[in-house]
């Protein structure tokens, strides 16, 4: 894998910080950011549940136009 000098630098300077080899600080680094992204997904798939744009679409129309001063917005000047 070849990274950018600045990033490897600091991932160097991080894993010596914490006691361990460059390669063991990317493999955990990488993890992390894998588990965070799928729990995001995740999250999200379970939030929408069985929405579509559809129903996304239907909303939308009911809501009040932008600057009709019908919204719970103030008005844009």
């Amino acid at each position: 894998m070849k990274l950018p000098l600045s990033i490897k630098k600091a991932a160097q300077r991080l894993a010596k910080e914490d006691g361990v080899s460059l390669n063991q600080w990317i493999a955990v680094a990488v993890a992390e950011k894998v588990g965070v992204v799928e729990t995001a997904a995740d999250f999200f798939k379970k939030r929408a549940g069985k929405a579509t744009g559809e129903g996304l679409m239907k909303f939308l129309h009911t809501a009040p136009q932008a600057g009709s001063g019908t919204g719970r917005c103030a008005p844009i000047a």
